[in-house]
């Protein structure tokens, strides 16, 4: 191994770090916003860098809640995740599932809960808010499906004083492994089914 790519390691590993903890102190869930800020933190602007990749970051963040937030940080989690599975149940006729950093465990303090939907008609959705008089933004984002890309509507909205991102897929959709790039990985995903069984064990797990 040359010194060029241990210090090439090096850097990474300490862009990672800050990323990380950035993210942890600050709320970020946006890894590229956190990789902006740690290289300019680091004093590394203006040099060819080699970043870390988001699964890297997420692996520090971990050992960083685990040191510094345990508590705070697995009451939130918790918080988010049973708040995610009331959305669930209420929005189930379109076929909702979770993903994001709610899903992973990484989410900040003012995480977003994000939902996936495939419903017969994606005009629906909105039917469903409106007619519960619940307001939202819409815009529209680019999802892969391998190198096949397709237009996804997205809903944010704040359901019971926390801020929901629905993605609204063609039902045909479902099956797929859904990409936010190209070269991206395959967003994890959860159903009601396994969300439900996950709240479960946290209420077992919960101090009495």
């Amino acid at each position: 191994m040359t010194r060029k790519t241990i210090r090439q390691g090096n850097t990474r590993e300490r862009i990672a770090a800050a990323a990380a903890r950035i993210m942890a102190e600050d709320g970020i869930d946006d890894f590229a916003l956190a990789k902006r800020k740690a290289v300019r933190q680091l004093g590394l602007e203006g040099g060819r860098l080699a970043l870390p990749g988001n699964d890297e970051i997420e692996a520090e963040l971990r050992a960083y809640r685990s040191l510094y937030q345990v508590e705070e940080h697995s009451f939130r989690i918790a918080e988010l995740q049973r708040s995610a599975l009331e959305a669930m149940r209420a929005l189930e006729r379109f076929r909702p599932y979770l993903t994001g950093p709610v899903l992973k465990g990484t989410a900040g303090p003012y995480a977003e809960i994000e939902l996936q939907l495939f419903p017969e008609s994606p005009k629906d959705v909105e039917l469903y808010l409106l007619d519960r008089r619940i307001p939202y933004d819409t815009r529209e984002v680019t999802r892969y499906s391998g190198d096949r890309a397709r237009a996804v509507a997205v809903l944010a909205l704040q359901w019971e004083g926390t801020p929901l991102k629905l993605s609204v897929f063609d039902s045909r959709d479902e099956r797929l492994a859904l990409k936010t790039s190209i070269a991206g990985r395959v967003a994890e995903r959860a159903g009601l089914g396994e969300v439900s069984a996950m709240v479960a064990r946290l209420d077992e797990s919960a101090p009495t």
